[in-house]
């Protein structure tokens, strides 16, 4: 097997970097890099931030995002697209002039683990117009669900609604999160125009959650990227989210990582 067979599926991730390592950038691309998938990037803001919180960001100017997604587009190319942190309106605008026709996994990131805002309120609306319209799934959890809607999501009843509700922006699909609301078991729903499915795995009790949302939109993005039909690639997406979970290392003193690195097999010297 050549090295280029061996990394199937290009993903050009666009986001902030979390100096935590958790969440963002650095879990996109451990992600995908799991999944035996490419990463590439380009990188929104830059945020100080561990387990215990954001404590400051610094945007990239909207010209430098748009050149880094073009430098690797006009050479690496890509098989998918995953957004996440945008940070503000320009920089909103100028992904969305830069995109290329690939798949699109848009993960509306709007607030920090622990409530910090990461996306300006000025900014929702040009993600509602320039974005969400063009994406292959959409991924709010509940909160990003209700701030996109306008529409309060408390139990499992609401989510496939809220879903129908995104679906009106132009997506062709919805990836509803319920990890947020009560209840031993989380469930997921997937809406699109055909309908609704349910998916629902044990809640694992345990702060160390942080970067949730982000692994599973680029674990998403890595299966369309790599041919997988959109339900398969939210199946397995779920199933190596759970096992990330599960194996979490416990690091520092909030909310901590996940285990991105589980289905990879240490180099050893002989």
């Amino acid at each position: 097997m050549s090295a280029r067979e061996k990394f199937r599926g290009r993903v050009l991730i666009v986001a902030g970097s979390d100096s935590g390592g958790g969440a963002g950038i650095q879990a996109d691309i451990k992600t995908v890099t799991a999944l035996g998938g490419y990463a590439t990037t380009a990188i929104t803001a830059l945020t100080a931030q561990n387990t215990l919180g954001v404590q400051d960001v610094m945007a990239v100017p909207p010209a430098f995002v748009q050149a880094q997604m073009r430098s690797v587009l006009d050479d690496i190319g890509t098989d998918a697209v995953k957004l996440g942190m945008l940070h503000d309106a320009a920089i909103v605008e100028a992904v969305a002039d830069a995109l290329p026709d690939a798949p699109l996994v848009v993960d509306p990131v709007l607030a920090a683990k622990r409530g910090e805002p990461l996306l300006a309120a000025a900014a929702l609306d040009a993600l509602k117009r320039r974005l969400i319209p063009r994406a292959t799934i959409v991924t709010p959890n509940a909160p990003e669900a209700t701030t996109l809607t306008g529409m309060t999501i408390d139990a499992l009843e609401d989510m496939p609604r809220a879903g129908r509700l995104l679906l009106r922006l132009g997506p062709r699909a919805v990836l509803v999160k319920g990890g947020h609301l009560a209840g031993d078991m989380v469930h997921d729903v997937l809406v699109t125009e055909e309908g609704h499915e349910i998916f629902t795995s044990p809640r694992v009790e345990t702060r160390h959650t942080h970067g949730t949302g982000c692994t599973l939109a680029s674990a998403i993005a890595t299966g369309l990227a790599q041919g997988l039909e959109l339900r398969d690639a939210v199946v397995r997406a779920r199933a190596y989210l759970l096992e990330a979970i599960q194996h979490a290392p416990g690091l520092g003193g909030g909310h901590g990582p996940v285990q991105h690195g589980h289905t990879v097999r240490p180099f050893m010297l002989s």
